[in-house]
């Protein structure tokens, strides 16, 4: 398995490859990989044995997304299956400060997807939107009560540390008129502690890789990682294609099937006590919907998806184009992104137009 160079735009002083612009800067897009890993372990977690964890019920953080968004949202259609948005927070705190991930006050949602599992449960599609994509936010009530006016063109990824995961929803569900099911977050600490507990992940990489923001510095080969290792590797872009971030794109999709090949092999279900392991991590770092703050929910949850091939799941970035105002922004490309949610919202076939981004870093 080798790595592939993808582009994506970030800040930078350089001219980019774009006639001049230049690409947006983002900070570390670590999740998209452990949020999606972490979808499979529940559908693996669901088939069978979930009585074992009922004590871990307690680690699981719920918000209820009934209460905070009312009834402005957009439609359930019956034909529609299951949307999840899956959010991987940024936070320096608590068991995230000692990970080597910077110092950054507040949390900021670090990668954000919709993961759309579709009217008959065979393949789940998850559409991720890029942080410093701008939007507009809609009205919202922050976690003190107050009320956060509505904005416009403002960076998704601030959403979350000014309003919280609720207005996070309510923004993606606007922007896209998808409702959103379940909401599912994770943070630093979760996807380190998932690597470490399964015994590290093997990728193999045709070029050595060496960045001194994340602390990546590997050879050409195979190597194992750690979850700190993991860690990097996702997060690096400095030492990959242009240095941009949307540029470990390709990194973040060889990981991505490392990681479920090696869950795969080690059949988890088979061993209780990592299995334990994994779950008492995860929970501990995790935040969900209050419909499935529960094991027993995750579970069955779980067990009504398990016609679902996690490793058949197809990733897809939110098309995306540079803002004429701001080239270090982006801003939703259209006609595609209207196509791709289109489709999302109808439970049809995502077309190959609805893929393609104007916005590709050089």
């Amino acid at each position: 398995m080798s790595h592939t160079a993808t582009t994506e735009p970030r800040r930078s002083r350089r001219a980019a490859p774009n006639g001049g612009r230049r690409a947006p800067r983002r900070r570390r897009r670590w999740g998209r990989i452990v949020l999606l890993s972490f979808l499979v372990l529940l559908l693996a977690a669901g088939g069978t044995g979930y009585w074992l964890y009922s004590g871990l019920n307690g680690n699981i953080d719920g918000v209820d997304l009934n209460e905070a968004l009312g009834e402005d949202r957009p439609e359930k259609l019956p034909t529609t299956g299951q949307n999840l948005l899956v959010l991987g927070s940024d936070s320096r705190a608590g068991a995230n400060a000692s990970l080597g991930t910077g110092k950054v006050a507040g949390a900021r949602s670090d990668t954000a997807l919709v993961v759309h599992i579709p009217e008959g449960r065979k393949q789940a599609v998850a559409v991720s939107i890029p942080r410093d994509t701008l939007v507009t936010r809609p009205r919202c009530a922050k976690a003190d009560g107050s009320d956060l006016p509505e904005a416009k063109r403002v960076m998704f990824n601030s959403v979350y540390s000014l309003a919280g995961p609720a207005c996070v929803v309510k923004t993606v569900e606007k922007m896209s008129g998808v409702r959103m099911d379940h909401y599912v977050e994770i943070d630093f600490a979760g996807f380190k502690g998932l690597v470490d507990a399964i015994g590290g992940v093997p990728v193999t990489i045709d070029e050595p890789i060496k960045d001194s923001s994340s602390g990546l510095d590997l050879s050409a080969g195979t190597h194992t990682l750690d979850g700190t290792e993991s860690l990097a590797f996702v997060r690096t872009r400095h030492g990959v294609g242009d240095g941009s971030d949307l540029g470990r794109i390709g990194l973040q999709q060889q990981f991505l099937v490392a990681l479920l090949s090696e869950v795969k092999k080690q059949d988890l279900l088979g061993s209780p006590t990592k299995t334990y392991r994994i779950a008492d991590t995860l929970t501990s770092a995790l935040t969900t919907d209050s419909e499935l703050a529960s094991l027993t929910s995750l579970a069955e949850f779980g067990r009504s998806m398990n016609g679902v091939d996690p490793a058949t799941m197809e990733t897809i970035m939110l098309p995306v184009a540079y803002d004429k105002t701001d080239p270090n922004r982006v801003v939703a490309a259209e006609p595609q992104a209207t196509e791709l949610w289109k489709a999302v919202r109808s439970d049809s076939e995502i077309p190959e137009s609805a893929k393609k981004s104007p916005a590709t870093g050089g």
